[in-house]
């Protein structure tokens, strides 16, 4: 019975492990169309459905917006 119990944990975490890196890819690292991305003033933690066409403040997080060509890829001003 303890040999049953442990191949059944070992089989969970086998599947768990193979599912669950395969789910939720459609924000994958690469994938930066959103408009926290590709606004003129973005946030600088890019939270979902940030950024504007004027500074302000990021309705989530409160951080004020930076322009976007200052915040850039390699080199973050913040």
């Amino acid at each position: 019975m303890k040999i049953f119990k442990i191949l059944l944990l070992s089989t969970a975490f086998l599947v768990s492990g193979i599912a669950f890196p395969s789910c939720g890819s459609g924000n994958a690292a690469g994938d930066k169309q959103g408009k926290e991305y590709t606004s003129e003033y973005v946030c600088p933690m890019h939270c979902a459905d940030s950024g504007s066409k004027e500074a302000g403040k990021c309705p989530v997080c409160g951080m004020d917006y930076v322009k976007n060509e200052d915040h850039k890829m390699d080199g973050h001003k913040h």
